[in-house]
């Protein structure tokens, strides 16, 4: 059994275990647990991975429902996906429609599989979670942002009384975007899973990661998007160092680790 489904979670808290990369899962104190973008692949070259072995053995934590932000390899996983139907063939699976087809021609049965939009309400057992645009549909014209190229969700995940947001890999000038951050804001979340980088153009910057984190009245956030590929890391420690001392609290989890928040 995986150290995170033995861990006994409190009522009105959430665990979160975070693998590396975007990879999280969410566990509630009646052991509901949900995978986000499982990403575990077995080949992991050393001049492309930083771990060399995988995070997870997808037969060891039994998930009940995976939440898939958007159709890229390292968040939609055929292989990982694959391996824990065939570990747990009642896991359900939720992501944006590429995503559902993608995992379709996969084999994975069509009961298992549904396909969600921005705004939708997704049931997950004692959990519960809606959908949320992470890039809108259109880019960001004025922006000089193409639309992208698949569909891209976010999640505000429930947990008893906690609410989990999970950034998915939102727009570069999100913070800018009020349309986007109004329909998060007024789900009332109070700690973020957000996708940063320091110099791509694809996520946030640093300083707009914080400025989300501000927008949307986060309590405290988990930086994600790091800590798996040798190209495309980025130092933590300097995301947190730049949240104002008045908050939200950055928290930093150590690579394939968990925390109980609020702890």
């Amino acid at each position: 059994m995986h150290t995170f489904a033995a861990l006994t979670i409190p009522r009105d808290k959430v665990g979160i275990h975070w693998f590396g990369q975007s990879s999280f899962a969410l566990k509630d104190n009646t052991g509901t647990l949900v995978q986000i973008d499982p990403y575990f692949p077995r080949e992991r070259p050393s001049d492309r991975f930083i771990h060399p072995v995988s995070p997870l053995d997808e037969s060891s934590l039994k998930t009940q429902f995976v939440l898939l932000t958007h159709d890229h390899s390292d968040h939609t996983c055929v292989e990982s996906l694959q391996r824990l139907h065939e570990a747990f063939p009642e896991t359900v699976f939720f992501g944006p429609s590429e995503s559902v087809a993608r995992l379709a021609d996969s084999g994975i049965p069509q009961n298992l599989l549904k396909q969600v939009a921005s705004g939708d309400e997704i049931p997950m057992g004692s959990m519960k979670a809606t959908a949320v645009w992470a890039k809108p549909a259109a880019g960001h014209t004025e922006a000089g942002i193409d639309p992208p190229d698949v569909h891209h969700l976010g999640y505000v995940v429930e947990a008893g009384n906690v609410r989990v947001y999970v950034s998915g890999d939102p727009i570069n000038t999100f913070a800018e975007r009020n349309d986007l951050l109004r329909p998060i804001a007024s789900l009332c979340p109070q700690i973020g899973l957000l996708t940063t980088h320091p110099t791509e153009g694809e996520f946030p910057f640093f300083a707009g990661s914080v400025e989300t984190a501000l927008e949307l009245g986060l309590e405290a956030a988990i930086p994600a998007h790091s800590d798996c590929f040798v190209a495309r890391n980025y130092d933590a420690e300097a995301w947190a160092a730049i949240f104002p001392e008045s908050g939200p609290k950055p928290i930093i989890v150590p690579y394939n680790s968990a925390i109980v928040y609020p702890d």
